[in-house]
């Protein structure tokens, strides 16, 4: 395989979010200087053509397939360290999913993984999944990212497309609050069933949660639940 050749591209960087302070500590009578720190957390932008190597190959047959069913699927693409990532529309991820594993000239017949991020001040855009997939077929990986809103944490489940991201979507469910609507069995697969809350929120609290577990009793494992 040929490795791709990323030249020379603008690339304009979108701030999420400012901190200031060492660890968000406020008003400790730190006289060590860190508590003067700013830092803006950062994400890369769009990345201007060309993309470089199989980049824009695999780019112009995605978007040939999504303009010829009139669909405006994907937000932007983002070159980063020799990786690509397309950011794409919640409503047509499905579509573009399909697209990338069904054509002959993408082949992303393998989904790695789904996992999710907590951005609190990406406003309307406070989380986001990731997929990252692999097309044996060619020997090259891209990676999808989706957002939705605190307000409304719904994405369409990816496991009729790739079974193998079903535990992956109620790993994210669970630790996040991100709902994959249409995933076959959307429970909890590391903390309890009861267990309130999703721990790798930003908002979720560091420490002063009660631990219990109600009932301390382990079922057989195919009694455990019915769906």
């Amino acid at each position: 395989m040929t490795e791709a050749v990323v030249p020379e591209q603008r690339q304009e960087l979108h701030v999420i979010d400012v901190r200031t302070g060492a660890f968000q500590v406020k008003d400790s009578g730190d006289t060590s200087g860190f508590a003067g720190l700013t830092q803006q957390v950062t994400m890369p932008g769009a990345t201007s053509r060309p993309f470089g190597g199989w980049f824009d190959a695999a780019a112009d047959v995605l978007f040939e397939r999504l303009q010829n069913a009139n669909i405006d699927a994907v937000e932007y693409v983002v070159i980063d360290r020799d990786e690509m990532t397309m950011f794409v529309r919640r409503e047509h991820l499905l579509t573009v999913a399909r697209i990338l594993r069904d054509d002959e000239l993408l082949r992303f017949e393998v989904c790695l993984g789904v996992s999710g991020v907590h951005y609190p001040h990406d406003a309307g855009k406070e989380l986001h999944v990731i997929v990252n997939l692999l097309s044996m077929t060619h020997n090259r990986r891209v990676r999808l990212e989706v957002t939705c809103p605190d307000a409304d944490p719904h994405l369409p489940s990816l496991v009729s497309l790739w079974p193998s991201a079903d535990w992956h979507e109620r790993e994210t469910w669970d630790f996040f609050g991100i709902i994959f609507d249409g995933h076959p069995a959307l429970t909890r697969i590391m903390m309890p069933d009861d267990w309130p809350g999703h721990p790798q929120r930003k908002d979720y609290p560091l420490s002063g949660i009660d631990v219990e577990f109600k009932g301390a009793t382990n079922a057989a494992p195919d009694t455990r639940r019915s769906y």
